[in-house]
C-alpha cells in the first residue's frame, strides 16, 4: 500500500507530464523507492465538474517502474485514447486526474462459469477478460460509479471486450481479477484523496 503522500506524488507527476507534453514529452525521474518498483497502473481523466470520462489508458501488468508508468499512461490517456480527441492545452484546468495503482492480476480458476459470481466483489475487484483475440478490462471503481451488481459487471466486461454477455459462459473465456489503490483530485490541480471501495 502506498501512503497518501506518494499518491499525491503520482498525481503531481501525471499533471506535470500533461503540462509539459504540449511542448515535449519526457519522463521525470524520482528518488522514492516505492515509486521505482514496477507496478501496473491506469490514469483516468475526467471533465470537471461533470465527471464525464475524458480518457483512460494504462498498463495492467508491471511493465515499467511506477513513476514512469504513470507518466506514460497520463500522456496516452490525454493524447492517444481513440475514443476522444486529443486533449487541448486550455482543457488542463478543466479536468481532474485519477490514478489507479494495480495489484498483479490473478487468474480466477473455476470449474463452472457460474462460480465467477461468488469470486468477485464489487467495489474491491477489477477484472480482465480474455477470449481468443478479444480482451477487456474494467477498473474496480467502474461498477461503483455505474451502480452495477456482479452480473452487470461481468456483462459489461464482455461488452468492453467486444463480445456479447453470453461469453461469460464460454469455455474459452478466462477472467483475472486485481485490486487497485486509487488516488484522485477533488478539483483540477486541487486536493487529492484516496478512494475507498465504498466510493468517494
Amino acid at each position: 500500500m502506498l501512503s497518501l503522500a506518494l499518491g499525491k506524488k503520482l498525481i503531481y507527476l501525471a499533471r506535470k507530464c500533461l503540462e509539459k507534453s504540449f511542448e515535449k514529452f519526457e519522463i521525470e525521474e524520482v528518488k522514492e523507492k516505492e515509486l521505482r518498483k514496477r507496478r501496473g497502473v491506469f490514469v483516468t481523466l475526467k471533465e470537471f465538474p461533470s465527471q464525464a470520462l475524458r480518457g483512460c489508458i494504462g498498463f495492467p501488468y508491471p511493465y515499467y517502474p511506477l513513476y514512469e508508468a504513470v507518466q506514460r499512461a497520463a500522456f496516452s490517456s490525454a493524447f492517444e485514447d481513440f475514443r476522444f480527441s486529443p486533449l487541448k492545452k486550455e482543457e488542463l484546468n478543466k479536468i481532474v486526474i485519477e490514478v489507479s495503482v494495480l495489484s498483479k492480476p490473478r487468474l480466477l480458476k473455476v470449474k463452472e462459469p457460474e462460480e465467477y459470481f461468488k469470486k468477485i466483489k464489487v467495489g474491491k475487484d477489477g477484472l480482465i477478460l480474455k477470449n481468443g483475440p478479444f480482451s477487456g478490462l474494467l477498473l474496480p471503481q467502474v461498477p461503483l460509479e455505474m451502480n452495477w451488481d456482479v452480473k452487470e459487471f461481468l456483462e459489461n466486461l464482455c461488452y468492453k471486450a467486444n463480445l456479447t454477455p453470453d461469453f461469460i459462459y464460454d469455455k474459452n473465456t478466462r477472467i483475472w481479477k486485481f485490486q487497485a489503490q486509487i488516488f484522485y483530485e477533488v478539483k483540477p490541480g486541487g486536493m487529492i484523496k484516496e478512494l475507498t471501495e465504498h466510493g468517494k
